[in-house]
Formats: C-alpha cells, structure tokens, sequence
C-alpha cells in the first residue's frame, strides 16, 4: 500500500486484487461477494447484502473495512434507531453555551448498515439524501460526506416478522444487490478447520487481516476506469436488457434508466479490473444480475408460481441477443 497521492493504474489494479486475498484471510468463499465489493468502491456504488443468517456477511464487510485504510463505522439497525443516530445531530454545549453539529456514524468512508431491514422507513429513509446526495441536510444546512462514501448494508432474507422491506426508491440507490449462499461443504470445512486453530472472527488483526489499499489506490483506479471505452453495441446491449425487462408480463416494475447506468458503470470497472482498457457483451452479462435483481418488481401472484427477479433476469438474458 502507497501513501503516494497519486497511483499508477497498474498499482492501484494490483492492491484492489490483492484485497481479495486479505478478505479472503478471514472469509473462506464467497469470491463473488468480493469482487462486488471492489467493484462498488470503484464506481463510488452502494451495496445491499444479502444471506441468511450465520453465512459471515458482517465478517465479510469488516474484513473488508480492515484490508482498507479507509475510515469505516458500523451501525446496528433496529426498531428504535433515530435518524438521528445515523445523520448526526445538533447538541447543546453547557461549557461554551452554543449549539454545534455532532457528526453521526454515516460521516466516514465506508458504513456497515447492519440488519437494515430491521429499522423504520423513517430512519431507513435518512440514508437516501446520504447515498444519493452523499451529503446530509441538518437545520437545512447541507454537510458533505467524506470521499469515498460506500454504504454496505445488510439484510436477512428469510425472517420477515418484525422487519421493514426496503421501498423500490430506495433499492434503486444500491448500485448492487449481491447474495451470499450457504459454503460449499469443502468451504465449510475450512471454516471449521480455521476455527480449529483458533481463528477468531473478532479479532482480525490476529488473523493477519492488514490494509492493503487506500484512498489514493481508489482515486488512481477510478480514474483508469473512466478511461475503460464502451462500443455502441455494448450500449446498445444494456439497453435492450433494460428495456426487455420492462415488457414481461410477471413484472410490475421493470428496471429503470438509473439501473441501466449503474449496469454500464459495473461492466466498465469490471473490464478495468480484468485488465483490459474496453468492454464486451460479456462483461454486461456477467454483471446484470447483481446489477438489476434488486431493481425488478415481480408481480405476487407471479411470485406464487416461483417466478424469482433471477429468474426473470435468466431468461432475458436468453432472449435478448448477444451483439458479437
């Protein structure tokens, strides 16, 4: 890692992979969920995480957040939490008698909004202005966030009671949604074997966890990737992938131009990290259903039937053709 204001390219390419391994000392699996990670820091994205319980998700982001010199909070989402509690809010100094703005957690570089399900929209819906804006308005007074600004949140899956689904505006903001599955039985074996010689997950520096990366290496790669050239057939590929999506009848809600630029934005970082300077039809496909899934609404009574937002995003796939 460099303190180097500036990096090359190849540099910055070689630490964001070498992130893969420093996570990878903790989180046995679960490349995927990794490489959507860096691919969001890249595109200066969000991520909504998603597993069931027990898959290492907070581990995942905290292993991340250690291979990073980057400053990083972590919030526990529950029903009581006040948006407040994540924004900052103004507080009443005895010693000098003024009023003055106390920074909430979301002022940092990366934020782990845990269980973000499990709070009210009121509270959910103060992270918008945050993810959209990448600033916050206290008193009406607008307070910028730091650079980079990537919110990590995660959710479960499969226990709805006592939860609040995310609404459609606010999916739209994940640039995102990754999911994380039950290990292999090879994975979970070396889960438990790394717990046999006394890994501790809440002790990552005893793992050998070090950061690897930082703001400079993020700001050189970002720079290489706005360099990555895009073709007209690819262009063109996204939005026919897009706009199929808006036309199946199971669907409710299609994706959205918004979901159609996160898309590109993925597929040309995804490009740069693979080591090329343009992007192909493939790379889109790669990257469509971590970049849309969240972005569909099936219809219920299509959901009954077992029609899933992968589902729909496999068979567009299928029938849009593929520009060569």
């Amino acid at each position: 890692m460099s303190t180097e204001q500036t990096q090359a390219p190849g540099d910055a390419r070689a630490a964001l992979i070498a992130l893969r391994a420093e996570v990878g000392k903790a989180v046995v699996g679960n490349d995927a969920a990794v490489t959507g990670l860096i691919l969001a820091l890249l595109c200066r994205g969000h991520v909504l995480l998603e597993g069931v319980p027990g898959v290492a998700k907070t581990l995942l982001v905290r292993a991340l957040a250690a291979s990073l010199e980057l400053k990083t909070t972590r919030v526990q989402f529950t029903p009581d939490l006040m948006p407040g509690d994540v924004t900052g809010s103004i507080v009443y100094d005895a010693h000098s008698g003024e009023f003055s703005f106390r920074e909430g957690p979301v002022f940092t570089n990366l934020m782990l909004a845990d269980e973000i399900n499990r709070t009210p929209p009121k509270t959910q819906s103060s992270l918008l202005e945050a993810m959209e804006e990448r600033q916050v308005s206290i008193e009406g007074r607008p307070r910028p966030l730091p650079d980079p600004f990537v919110v990590v949140a995660t959710q479960n899956p499969v226990e709805y009671e006592g939860t609040y689904p995310l609404p459609e505006a606010q999916l739209d903001r994940f640039l995102l949604k990754l999911t994380m599955p039950a290990p292999s039985r090879e994975d979970e074996v070396g889960i438990l074997w790394r717990h046999a010689q006394g890994f501790n997950p809440r002790d990552l520096a005893a793992a050998g966890v070090r950061p690897v990366a930082g703001a400079a290496e993020l700001v050189a790669a970002r720079q290489a990737v706005a360099r990555v050239t895009v073709g007209p057939e690819v262009i063109g590929y996204v939005v026919d992938l897009c706009r199929a999506t808006r036309e199946l009848p199971a669907v409710r809600l299609g994706v959205s131009p918004r979901g159609a630029t996160a898309l590109l934005a993925v597929t040309r970082a995804w490009a740069w990290l693979a080591g090329r300077d343009y992007a192909t039809p493939d790379d889109v496909k790669a990257l469509a259903r971590p970049a849309l899934r969240h972005r569909l609404d099936v219809r219920p009574e299509a959901e009954l039937e077992g029609v899933t937002s992968d589902g729909v995003l496999d068979r567009v796939l299928a029938s849009v053709p593929v520009p060569r």
